[in-house]
């Protein structure tokens, strides 16, 4: 599964595993700084054995791997925006990822911006001077790419580490 080398996304959801059964008595919830430990660490591994922009991409890539299967598997065929923007905020705040609000959507030039207020990767850290969401940003890519069959790009503009208290992120078709 892990062991072959590789040139394109390999990943199932059936990876995931069956949860209820591997987890009858914890199920299939843990502390957000469980999460954090798993994600920061692994980005700084990847620093150290790589560089930044390397593991900026490594991140942002698989955020939008992410983000195109949490789409088939999790949000479905929504129909129309709406549908899909009302979907997102839902199961988004349900899993406890984050509060998201599409503030701006214009799907003339397939350009929107959107929020996340208790965002899962950030919400609580110190100021630091850098947006960190580079996972967020792929995996919002990959759920846009994957309803509207476009390319897009999505750049987190507004971090909470950058003072701002909410993850504000600019998604346009490329």
């Amino acid at each position: 599964m892990f062991q072959e080398e590789r040139e394109n996304f390999k990943f199932e959801w059936s990876q995931l595993g069956d949860i209820a059964q591997g987890r009858p008595n914890l199920g299939n919830t843990t502390n957000v700084a469980v999460y954090r430990l798993m994600q920061y660490t692994l980005r700084d591994a990847i620093i150290k054995h790589t560089d930044v922009i390397t593991a900026d991409r490594i991140f942002y890539d698989a955020g939008y791997n992410a983000g195109k299967a949490f789409y088939a598997n999790i949000v479905g065929d929504p129909g129309d925006f709406e549908n899909l923007a009302a979907e997102l905020e839902k199961v988004l705040r349900d899993l406890n990822i984050g509060i998201l609000r599409f503030e701006k959507s214009d799907l003339n030039n397939m350009q929107f911006t959107l929020t996340v207020d208790e965002d899962l990767d950030c919400s609580g850290l110190p100021v630091i001077k850098e947006a960190i969401c580079t996972y967020d940003e792929g995996f919002l890519a990959g759920i846009f790419e994957t309803f509207f069959g476009k390319t897009f790009r999505v750049k987190e503009i507004d971090c909470w580490c950058t003072g701002d208290r909410t993850c504000r992120f600019e998604a346009k078709a490329a």
